[in-house]
């Protein structure tokens, strides 16, 4: 059982990071598009990548189903584990307690934003074009917006954590000051994805983007 568990652990760790890490931050610089480059750069971004070769099959394999099996395992380390915060107050037994934390906010997050996007665009009632548009409606509404930031810090946090946990684990860094200077890059890390993805955030709430594709198409025409 033992050995199961380790193995289990193991492949939760490296899921974390391979795909779901480089899924992160590949969906922080595709919205950031956003605010870099207004409602046509983020649409150039999405149609980009959706006309990808096996985009489907990317996603299942490559992001849906690790999710799944991280997200759910997650849940179970997360209730299972066992803080000690309030008699050995050290960082590390916080950052424990915050990478649990951030890991159910986080799963919770991912299943309302894919459902409200990614879902619909599947079942065909959102076009991909449509999702500017959509995340407008979306993130104008302060409660929304703000559950939208609570998200995004926490899965950037619980990534970024994670990434800390996951050198130590592997034995890659070894030592107080291997780890010390890592948990200072990896912070930086959380501080920029979390920066870039409230910057795309308040970009989607501008008035440029409440207008669909064909909304657009309609009002030049006419």
């Amino acid at each position: 059982m033992k050995l199961n568990s380790f193995y289990s652990r193991k492949l939760h760790s490296l899921l974390g990071v391979i795909p779901l890490g480089l899924f992160l931050v590949e969906h922080m610089l595709t919205n950031y598009e956003a605010f870099n480059a207004g409602k046509e750069g983020f649409i150039e971004s999405v149609l980009w990548l959706n006309s990808l070769p096996l985009v489907l099959f990317l996603e299942i394999f490559g992001i849906w189903l690790p999710l799944l099996y991280h997200g759910v395992y997650g849940l179970y380390i997360a209730f299972q584990a066992k803080h000690n915060v309030n008699n050995y107050g050290y960082v590390r037994n916080h950052m424990f307690m915050w990478q649990r934390i951030t890991g159910v906010i986080t799963l919770i997050f991912v299943v309302w934003h894919f459902s409200d996007t990614r879902l619909r665009v599947a079942i065909g009632s959102l076009g991909h074009e449509d999702l500017a548009a959509h995340m407008h409606n979306t993130l104008s509404n302060p409660l929304f917006f703000a559950l939208y930031v609570i998200g995004i810090v926490a899965a950037s946090f619980h990534f970024s954590n994670g990434m800390w946990s996951f050198l130590v684990s592997w034995g890659i860094t070894v030592g107080p000051r291997a780890q010390r200077v890592s948990s200072y890059i990896w912070m930086g890390v959380f501080v920029i994805l979390s920066v870039l993805f409230v910057l795309a955030l308040t970009a989607f709430t501008d008035e440029s983007f409440a207008l669909s594709t064909l909304e657009s198409v309609q009002i030049q025409i006419g």
